[in-house]
């Protein structure tokens, strides 16, 4: 299959998420804009964007995907002591901005990076519009440490970025917002792509076909 020119496709839909190509490893098109409304039915369809800023909008959906159900986070008893400390609160929705920033930074041996200022604006507009969400992590002073965001459809979160200033501040975050989600009653947080970290959290793989099952279900 050749990568679909989203360009010349039908506006806001897509290609089927099955239809990913093996090489790249989930790459299925090319093109379009990052609107609201093609975002979210990116999110809902399996499928999500991932590209350099001086590149065209790449959009993937990978096999497998990397998932976390919500309440079933791992948990050391000495990181839930941390959050429980008063030195240090998690919050919501506090500084969406904030967090895209320090997420935007560029990772330890990493040039540049994936959230540039297109996609920091994009996501800022998911947020104003009310499907985008972030936690922060906040110390005494009120200090941002660490933090998350992502997107909401239905009853799955699809987390995007984490980052970290002070040592376990994005588990803490990513603690915080399992405990959230449960109350809520989601299903499943997304997180695309399976890391030593993630797997040490939790995380488990689905293939595309079992992961766009649920996501038909939930999202």
């Amino acid at each position: 299959m050749n990568i679909v020119d989203l360009d010349s496709w039908p506006a806001h839909t897509f290609p089927d998420a099955n239809l990913a190509l093996t090489e790249p490893a989930g790459l299925l098109a090319i093109g379009g804009d990052l609107q609201p409304q093609r975002l979210l039915t990116a999110y809902r369809s399996g499928i999500f964007p991932w590209y350099g800023e001086q590149d065209p909008i790449l959009w993937w959906s990978p096999d497998p995907r990397a998932v976390l159900y919500p309440g079933h986070v791992h948990c050391s008893r000495r990181l839930r002591r941390k959050l429980r400390q008063s030195r240090y609160r998690a919050v919501r929705n506090h500084d969406f901005i904030g967090v895209m920033q320090h997420c935007a930074e560029p990772r330890r041996n990493e040039p540049g990076t994936w959230l540039h200022a297109d996609m920091q604006s994009a996501y800022g507009r998911l947020h104003v519009l009310g499907h985008a969400h972030s936690v922060e992590i906040l110390d005494a002073d009120d200090q941002l440490v660490g933090g998350l965001y992502g997107v909401a459809s239905g009853k799955v979160f699809f987390a995007e970025s984490m980052f970290s200033s002070q040592t376990d501040g994005s588990k803490i975050a990513l603690l915080a917002l399992s405990d959230w989600l449960q109350q809520l009653d989601f299903k499943l947080i997304d997180v695309q792509m399976m890391t030593p970290h993630l797997a040490s959290l939790g995380a488990v793989e689905l293939s595309r076909s079992d992961y766009l099952q649920q996501l038909a279900l939930w999202s």
